[in-house]
């Protein structure tokens, strides 16, 4: 065997379609792109969402709604979780680290606490945001309320 009498496997190399070369090819003419229109052009190229000129999906659906950029998405965290974490841990003060720990808050989440259930023992809690039933049911046990 020698470089020079190398040659590719029997049937692993195709020839290339020669296209517009003339109508004795078989491929002249019109170059297999059909009779006329936009996408027998050069440099044609279809929008994104194009129907042909039927009017498209995303202009026959109508608008609605409206997402603020601004809006801050909260990890709610009830009282009786808050309870029963306290109770489990036999902690008198909860914080956020404690709640990651837990698997209750995810490391980047902004943590608020709402009013659901009850607490049966004074619990101090730290977080970043407090509903107002909240803040009343902790300091009503004699814990207390802390927002960072």
């Amino acid at each position: 065997m020698k470089l020079n009498t190398l040659t590719p496997a029997e049937g692993s190399i195709k020839t290339s379609k020669r296209i517009g070369r003339g109508q004795g090819s078989g491929r002249g003419g019109t170059s297999t792109r059909g009779h006329n229109g936009a996408k027998s052009r050069s440099g044609y190229s279809r929008k994104a969402g194009f129907e042909g000129g039927q009017m498209p999906l995303q202009r026959r659906v109508p608008k609605f709604g409206f997402k603020s950029p601004n809006r801050v998405e909260t990890k709610p965290v009830n009282l009786d979780i808050i309870q029963a974490l306290a109770d489990k841990l036999k902690a008198k003060e909860i914080n956020i680290e404690i709640l990651i720990e837990n698997g209750l808050a995810g490391k980047k989440d902004v943590v608020k606490v709402l009013g659901r259930g009850e607490l049966s023992s004074a619990v101090s809690v730290t977080a970043h945001y407090f509903s107002k039933s909240a803040v009343e049911a902790i300091e009503a046990k004699g814990g207390k309320a802390t927002a960072l």
